[in-house]
């Protein structure tokens, strides 16, 4: 190495030797012959620089292991660079150093990723090691034992489908948060009969705004299914292929209902003319939704009781299905409702509640579609594709591995994000609208006693006007009330509502 300057380390070494153009790691790894070591941090990006003391050497498993001693494990770059690393190069650094811990790490990581043995004889000694460091990610606690490397696989996935969610300190201080007690502590104070039409009105709340985040106007019957859907999500587990299917067929238009995955190219985007459209997201290849999908579900499986948080494994999997896109339309919605499935079978939602999600996102649809982008914008920069004159897209060469090793760290920060605000926003204020309701309501019934109905009429009438009534709807609606009543059931209103 050179005596003076700065040169790149790690994944960032071995990225600029091979030409490989992975989404970049978020760690970013240099060696400067000048000054100590710096850290510079832009959002999640790391940029660190070391002395010069800390270059690994010049051989390609000494880049590696700094890779995943500093860098941090990164599956798809790794499986990008293993496509184009000499097989002896990798044999040659494990066989330098069999029971080493990151070699063990190498050697195993290559024939998960590349589906193939090396030239290397099992290792008969040794402890069994851990393959994620567990106080840097999330991992199983119920590790698939590989006698092979000696190794003990906690990865959240299978090569079909691998994401990672690194423990940030975003997520460990939000996972101390426990959301079932959480809740529990919030909604104390509130009778059972109560949170018993709460819960009617989160079902249909949630339903609204899960089609209005995709500007859709839903009908009765499509809202009444989603609701039935969302009754459900506690009572089954939906992550297989037939079910999916299920519940895709009922909230889409029958006319785009699907018998199975989709077998169309097809991308998120919007037109600008005729013959033009923005592509924002391209969508994996159908003959990779497939495998992809499987993965997916394994993954599920094997969350399930694996000691991960539930938020995590929620995240990982909603997260993962709407960037795996596996049917032409009601991806959207159909991630949004398995987020409400796994919590629920995870038993982290009290019962007789649920989370409304959905609202919350509604009210931050930026905030949304930034995470959304965390992968997309640099998966745009990097995937390769053709489109025709009527929109028809074609994906050119292999990109499956894009989709199958996703880091989905932020996404998990952003889900906990969210529903922290369905709870302490959403699901309040509508237990603490309904309270309000059935105080104004006693109020009136004091005042004048006439049909419920009437009632709850002259309410919401008056919350849509500042405590007041229209002249045009006492009209139409309260001839019959006398001036003082109206003043006194206005002022129950408004009391009841705080308004001023």
């Amino acid at each position: 190495m050179s005596t003076s300057g700065f040169r790149p380390a790690g994944y960032d070494f071995l990225i600029d030797r091979y030409g490989v153009d992975p989404i970049p790691n978020l760690h970013h790894s240099g060696v400067s012959a000048t000054g100590g070591f710096r850290i510079v941090r832009a959002d999640d990006r790391v940029e660190a620089t070391y002395p010069l003391a800390y270059w690994p050497g010049d051989r390609v498993g000494d880049h590696l292991e700094f890779a995943l001693k500093i860098d941090g494990i990164n599956l798809g770059v790794l499986n990008d660079l293993f496509k184009v690393i000499p097989e002896e190069e990798i044999v040659g650094f494990v066989s330098s150093k069999p029971t080493g811990i990151y070699s063990r790490r190498i050697w195993y990581l290559y024939e998960f990723l590349m589906d193939r043995k090396l030239p290397l004889p099992d290792l008969h000694q040794g402890n069994y090691i851990d393959l994620l460091d567990t106080d840097k990610y999330y991992a199983t606690t119920k590790p698939v034992r590989v006698g092979r490397q000696r190794m003990l696989d906690n990865l959240l996935g299978t090569p079909a489908f691998c994401p990672l969610v690194r423990r940030t300190e975003i997520l460990v201080e939000m996972e101390a948060l426990d959301l079932m007690s959480h809740t529990e502590e919030l909604i104390r104070d509130y009778p059972p009969e109560l949170l018993r039409r709460a819960l009617n009105y989160l079902y249909t709340k949630e339903t609204r705004s899960s089609f209005l985040i995709e500007n859709i106007q839903p009908n009765g019957n499509r809202t009444e299914k989603f609701v039935g859907l969302l009754q459900m999500a506690e009572e089954r587990d939906f992550l297989e292929a037939s079910a999916l299917v299920g519940i895709q067929n009922q909230i889409v238009d029958p006319r785009f209902a699907e018998s199975g995955y989709r077998t169309e190219q097809n991308f998120v985007g919007q037109s600008v003319s005729l013959t033009r459209q923005v592509v924002h997201y391209v969508c994996p290849k159908p003959t990779d939704v497939p495998s992809l999908m499987e993965g997916l579900v394994e993954c599920h499986r094997r969350l399930m009781g694996s000691g991960v948080p539930a938020v995590v494994h929620a995240a990982v999997i909603s997260f993962g299905f709407v960037y795996l896109h596996p049917f032409l339309d009601g991806n959207g919605r159909l991630h949004r409702f398995l987020i409400h499935n796994i919590l629920s079978l995870r038993k982290v939602v009290p019962e007789g509640l649920m989370f409304p999600v959905s609202a919350a996102i509604l009210k931050d649809p930026r905030e949304y579609d930034r995470t959304l982008e965390v992968f997309s914008k640099p998966l745009m920069k990097r995937i390769r594709y053709r489109q025709d004159l009527r929109g028809r897209m074609e994906v050119e060469g292999d990109s499956v591995g894009f989709y199958r090793f996703l880091d989905l760290t932020f996404q998990t920060e952003s889900l906990y994000g969210f529903l922290k605000k369905a709870i302490e926003t959403e699901l309040v204020e509508e237990l603490g609208f309904l309270s309000n309701f059935d105080r104004t309501k006693r109020a009136i019934q004091g005042i004048l006693d006439m049909p419920d109905a009437k009632i709850d009429l002259f309410i919401g009438l008056c919350l849509q006007n500042q405590g007041r009534l229209s002249a045009r709807k006492r009209e139409s609606h309260f001839d019959f009330l006398t001036d003082d009543e109206i003043a006194e059931m206005e002022q129950a209103v408004r009391d009841g509502y705080e308004l001023g």
